[in-house]
């Protein structure tokens, strides 16, 4: 069989076009995301460069970083040219992105509406395949004391330790909850769970001068308040 011409080698290409070199010299924004995951692989198949090889997998999502990132090193196994080591350096740079966006919500530590609960929780818990409940803390600034995980695998009122929110409360000086779990399935409408679970920890509260500022369903893309809805 014949093989396959040198020019699929990125090497081979010119050096403006060289992703690597295109970043040193043009800046990080003039790459595309096949260069950018080009990059973290070094190197395609026989047939494909780099590039080629990473538009192929971006595709195969809908060029939806998100989704890249929650492909599994098995299945981004499944292309020809991307071995373990190169499926690990995919997963490992894009959960590093994943961290930093919760990083960058964490900075600003304010709640100021629905939109910024959704953005500090949305890189959290937005795209797991699990459900989880979490409590966010905050003082009468709306600044953000902590954020705890109640609960993981779904939500009913048995596993809502009601005492061990408003404990964890009062030892961080906490005089409002920002309640907040997500939908896997990507529905945005609460059940009559999550309404009893809001009703049971907001009648807890109040008892210590505690509010229950909103409860917030979160998904992928979007988000439900009942604070917004009128339903606390």
């Amino acid at each position: 069989m014949q093989e396959k011409p040198a020019s699929f080698s990125i090497k081979n290409w010119s050096q403006d076009d060289q992703p690597r070199e295109k970043l040193l010299y043009k800046g990080k924004a003039a790459l595309s995301d096949a260069e950018l995951v080009a990059i973290l692989i070094g190197s395609g198949n026989r047939q494909e460069s780099a590039v080629d090889l990473c538009k192929r997998i971006l595709a195969s999502t809908d060029n939806n970083l998100s989704a890249l990132g929650k492909l599994t090193i098995k299945q981004l196994m499944e292309f020809k040219g991307i071995g373990e080591a190169k499926a690990i350096s995919i997963i490992a740079a894009l959960e590093l992105g994943r961290r930093r966006r919760g990083e960058e919500a964490l900075e600003k530590r304010k709640i100021t509406s629905s939109a910024s609960v959704f953005e500090l929780m949305q890189p959290i818990i937005g795209e797991l395949e699990h459900e989880e409940f979490w409590i966010i803390y905050v003082n009468n600034s709306n600044k953000v004391l902590q954020k705890n995980q109640l609960s993981k695998g779904g939500i009913t009122g048995t596993l809502v330790d009601v005492r061990l929110v408003l404990k964890n409360a009062l030892e961080v000086g906490a005089t409002g909850l920002v309640l907040a779990h997500n939908h896997p399935s990507g529905t945005l409408k609460p059940s009559e769970a999550d309404k009893q679970i809001t009703q049971k920890l907001k009648s807890a509260a109040q008892s210590l001068d505690i509010k229950v500022l909103d409860h917030l369903i979160i998904t992928e893309k979007a988000y439900f308040s009942f604070a917004d809805e009128s339903l606390l």
